[in-house]
């Protein structure tokens, strides 16, 4: 008898049980790592569905990213809310709204035709002229190019307004969430022994992106969590806002992009339409410039605002 079902019976209680933790807690700090728990067991969900590149998303932005930002928040929030948090009449229509939406999305999925319709035919079909292999990487780059330009672009007018809360008198200066540690040989030596071996599994997460599972997404948020590591551990400063090499930078990926979008009206006869024959170099080199760029906003998005240092 197949384990597959009791394990996927298994990963829908324990996601459930999650969610009802996270609501539940009084505790922020409780609630933040039961949100990271929820994320990485969402990972273990998309790989059962052979969905791996959106399971490394998941791992490494919906749970790693994301709580960090949340336990950031968390630090600077009292351990409860004023006055002893939302009363039972909230409580009671969040519930029942939450249940309505769980109730509507399991309708939907039950009502789905058999076989479900899917677009991976289509998709495998449009594949060969890209010269990639990977359908995930094929999609996002030549089919839908505008909406991963756009998910790039938007991550500049964030960090914008991050910057935005700094007080007047400390704009120019350095971000300052990321202060470090107080002196530990643990971190220390964890920042100088996995730092190599994390830009190794991102530089690899990039370039094979184009044909295995993996991308820039997954690779810049491994090298941006190497570089918040080595910040956090006193190894390194963060530059000021005003450095110019990091500001080229951050716009590096997006004007890159944009660029050959644009040169691909007169070569191919459309915006961000690749040139047949070379599809896949343009691909591979959009995927390098946009790593450096979305590691860069991930980093200085962790690292918060502008902020006077003693």
């Amino acid at each position: 008898m197949s384990m597959a079902p009791a394990v996927d019976a298994g990963l829908a209680l324990l996601i459930l049980g999650l969610g009802l933790w996270i609501i539940a807690a009084r505790s922020n700090f409780a609630a933040v790592v039961g949100f990271m728990t929820y994320g990485l067991m969402l990972a273990l969900v998309w790989v059962r569905l052979t969905a791996v590149d959106v399971a490394m998303t998941e791992a490494a932005l919906g749970a790693g990213l994301t709580g960090v930002l949340l336990l950031g928040a968390a630090a600077r929030l009292p351990a409860e809310a004023p006055g002893g948090g939302p009363g039972a009449g909230l409580r009671v229509l969040v519930a029942v709204l939450c249940v309505g939406v769980a109730a509507a999305l399991a309708g939907v999925v039950l009502s789905l035709p058999e076989p479900a319709p899917s677009l991976a035919p289509l998709v495998a079909e449009n594949l060969p002229p890209t010269g990639v292999k990977n359908p995930v990487t094929g999609v996002l780059l030549a089919h839908r190019a505008i909406d991963t330009l756009l998910e790039t672009v938007v991550l500049i007018p964030a960090l914008i307004g991050v910057w935005a809360l700094a007080a007047d008198r400390a704009w120019g200066a350095r971000p300052g969430a990321l202060t470090p540690r107080p002196s530990s040989s643990s971190l220390t030596l964890l920042a100088q022994v996995l730092p190599p071996f994390g830009i190794l599994v991102g530089v690899h997460l990039v370039w094979a992106g184009a044909d295995e599972p993996g991308g820039k997404f997954q690779g810049a948020a491994v090298l941006a969590a190497m570089w918040v590591l080595v910040v956090m551990a006193g190894l390194a400063d963060l530059p000021k806002v005003t450095n110019r090499l990091m500001r080229y930078t951050l716009v590096l990926g997006p004007l890159v992009f944009v660029a050959i979008g644009l040169a691909g009206i007169w070569t191919a006869g459309a915006f961000l339409a690749l040139p047949a024959g070379y599809a896949k170099p343009l691909i591979v080199l959009i995927e390098v410039v946009l790593t450096l760029s979305v590691a860069l906003m991930l980093g200085l998005l962790l690292a918060g605002p502008p902020k006077e240092r003693a």
